[in-house]
């Protein structure tokens, strides 16, 4: 009809200034009441599928939005009902749909937790003397814990590991990350 047709050119504009990540995949119906199981591939998951949460999936080249109405565990998956998929017929049509969130709707993350594309060649600094140390040059995740690779203007890059006691504040609003090193963390020369 028209009114989804207005809605459709619209959602059509904004998708194009939008970028959308991943961050799971609808697997197949669970039960009959609309409900679907869905493996979580972001770090988030808890947030990502909090009730309310806003999520996309591609239709073609559209992106339609789904709200989270609950969200449980089970097993290794999660188990949601989305807002206006009532029946098992459905969630049939959302079966094996990748589910994406839009940028916008990514920077409500907990307090601390950031994305790596935008803590990358951020400048660190000592938090005790102030002096600069470098800019953060690569993340790996090898454990529990990140371990970041800070890149000195001269001499060798070190790595720190990203724990409190460690990295002791990102401000990404300065771009300035604060550490503070632990004995024997960077060679001195």
């Amino acid at each position: 009809g028209y009114f989804t047709g207005c809605i459709t050119g619209l959602l059509e504009r904004i998708s194009i200034m939008t970028e959308y990540f991943e961050v799971g995949k609808i697997l197949s119906p669970h039960g009959l009441t609309g409900e679907v199981k869905v493996n979580a591939t972001t770090d988030f998951p808890e947030e990502r599928l909090a009730n309310g949460s806003r999520l996309f999936i591609k239709n073609s080249d559209q992106y339609q939005e789904l709200i989270v109405e609950a969200t449980r565990r089970h097993k290794q998956f999660y188990l949601v009902k989305f807002e206006g998929i009532d029946d098992i017929d459905q969630a049939e049509k959302v079966r094996g749909k990748e589910l994406y969130v839009a940028e916008a709707d990514q920077q409500e993350l907990p307090e601390g937790s950031y994305y790596f594309k935008d803590i990358l060649n951020c400048p660190v600094y000592d938090a005790k003397t102030g002096e600069k140390l470098g800019v953060l040059a690569n993340i790996e995740t090898p454990g529990a814990n990140d371990i970041w690779e800070i890149k000195p203007e001269h001499g060798k890059s070190f790595w720190i590991p990203n724990i409190e006691s460690v990295v002791n504040n990102v401000d990404l609003a300065n771009k300035r990350i604060e550490v503070t090193l632990l004995e024997g963390l960077r060679d001195e020369n």
